[in-house]
């Protein structure tokens, strides 16, 4: 790997991760200020069916184009014919997935979400899926190229032209009912992918790189077989859309569930979109470090899986993991002490920051989780992470069933914790047992924890003598940062992917 490349990648994608993620949440903030916490729960449900579609289109090309792409690079073939095999593959699949959510919308919007007023939204967001798929597929194979401008430049992009839309559409629908404020707010996703998707297509023209024909023998060779295509999407497709599917059977029984327990629908659907809509959003909002480290090393963990290197593998998925474990512990311990008042500061919901509050002790295993899950894939075990998903979902959908009616959003809440770390668990397992690599969990978890509970006992004294108003929250979350990062230089600096002896992998 050049050391130098990785980290300008790092860089760009982390600091465009934060604008975005920033961006994001200015605009979640706006959303739920302007529709309530009932419209933020129309607006979740509706996303859980379109995620769907959304997976059907692209999740199994989104996978396939960074590894294929990098391995017609590896093996000298021609990228153009790469490039155009690609895109016409999920350009195929953005229509099929078009066509369906648009023609069962009205279906969907009655017996999956128990509201009608999710049909237009549905219809609305049908035509984004073709565009999603290929600028997916575009987007893919500049990952595996290493370079990372034109996705940032594209998703900077398509979240300025959302905001606009958004906040003009709403100015003039948002009176109208969460049906039609919903309605208005997905319109704008649809435009700004395809603004996203023009963008990608004259970034891809332009790039030398990706018109490239190959060299000498290699070069007059199918880039890769429908063999292979097949043996990554179809894994990563099934997985994805059975995941959503449940995922949606899951949302539709949320709120079903809640009003057992609460006695009225409009409630149930309030209480889950603080959760889904304005609370969970908030959690992973410093995801986007931890995304760009996890984009950038799963085409290089397909490259040394294709060498079959498997010291470069190890070394990879070493590096990814304490760093990961890191990065999840401190953000679990801003969220712990400081989750509660941020959340009010924003959305002014006590119970979005009771949400906030108790989630942030689950936090770091959701962050590690999604990593592995990553690794996981570039090792090319989609199967593996298909059977886990299979697995946490149908227990979550049955715990759901006997416990919500009883407990309610409680339940909910216990429910999500013991996902996670179930998930983490097999995953890990897996992802050892795979890599051939002995467990560190003291370097992955446990010194982690003890650099968290330091710093946090720090912030925690800073916070009560300066209070919990913006400038005492900011006071508390430097020192936190600060302490974490002095006792990570001193006791565990983070590791950097070293030279080591090279070895062929055992499969």
């Amino acid at each position: 790997m050049q050391i130098r490349v990785y980290m300008k990648n790092a860089a760009i994608l982390t600091l465009s991760g934060l604008v975005l993620r920033v961006l994001g949440m200015g605009f979640r903030v706006f959303v739920a200020a302007s529709i309530g916490s009932e419209g933020m729960g129309l607006y979740q449900l509706i996303l859980s069916v379109y995620t769907v579609f959304v997976s059907l289109a692209s999740a199994g090309m989104n996978v396939a184009a960074t590894r294929l792409a990098a391995q017609s690079l590896a093996r000298g073939r021609s990228m153009a014919r790469t490039v155009r095999r690609l895109v016409l593959a999920a350009g195929a699949l953005g229509v099929v997935a078009m066509v369906l959510q648009f023609s069962l919308a009205e279906p969907l919007a009655h017996y999956v979400l128990h509201d009608v007023r999710g049909a237009l939204s549905l219809k609305i967001l049908a035509p984004s899926l073709p565009v999603m798929a290929v600028a997916g597929a575009l987007r893919g194979c500049f990952l595996a190229r290493r370079r990372v401008e034109p996705n940032a430049v594209a998703q900077l992009v398509e979240q300025l032209v959302r905001m606009g839309i958004v906040w003009l559409a709403l100015r003039r629908f948002a009176h109208w009912g969460a049906g039609y404020a919903c309605a208005a707010v997905l319109a704008g996703n649809t435009v700004s992918e395809v603004v996203s998707c023009l963008l990608m297509v004259l970034f891809a023209r332009k790039d030398p790189g990706l018109r490239s024909h190959g060299a000498g023998q290699e070069s007059r060779r199918a880039p890769f077989s429908g063999r292979e295509l097949a043996a990554i999407v179809l894994p990563v497709e099934g997985s994805r859309i059975l995941a959503g599917v449940l995922q949606a059977a899951e949302a539709s029984l949320i709120p079903l569930c809640l009003t057992l327990y609460l006695g009225d629908r409009a409630a149930a659907v309030s209480q889950y979109g603080a959760l889904k809509g304005m609370a969970l959003p908030l959690l992973f909002f410093p995801f986007s470090i931890l995304s760009a480290l996890s984009s950038l090393l799963m085409p290089e963990i397909a490259r040394a899986h294709a060498r079959r290197d498997h010291a470069a593998a190890v070394r990879l998925i070493r590096v990814t993991l304490r760093s990961a474990g890191l990065f999840s512990m401190l953000a679990g311990c801003c969220f712990v002490l400081f989750g509660a008042p941020v959340a009010l500061l924003l959305y002014g919901d006590e119970q979005v920051a009771v949400f906030i509050r108790v989630l942030g002790f689950v936090a770091p295993f959701m962050y590690l989780e999604s990593m592995v899950d990553g690794l996981l894939k570039g090792l090319g075990e989609q199967l593996a992470t298909f059977r886990y998903s299979l697995l946490d979902y149908a227990l979550r959908i049955l715990c759901i069933v006997v416990l919500l009616p009883r407990f309610g959003i409680t339940a909910f809440l216990a429910i999500m914790a013991g996902s996670n770390l179930l998930t983490f668990g097999l995953n890990t397992a897996r992802l050892l047992q795979r890599a051939q690599m002995p467990t560190e969990l003291f370097s992955w978890l446990g010194r982690p924890l003890l650099f968290a509970l330091a710093s946090g006992t720090a912030g925690q004294a800073v916070l009560l003598a300066a209070g919990t108003r913006l400038p005492g929250l900011l006071a508390a979350g430097i020192t936190v940062c600060g302490v974490f990062g002095l006792l990570v230089v001193l006791f565990g600096g983070l590791p950097l992917p070293g030279k080591g002896k090279s070895r062929r992998m055992p499969y």
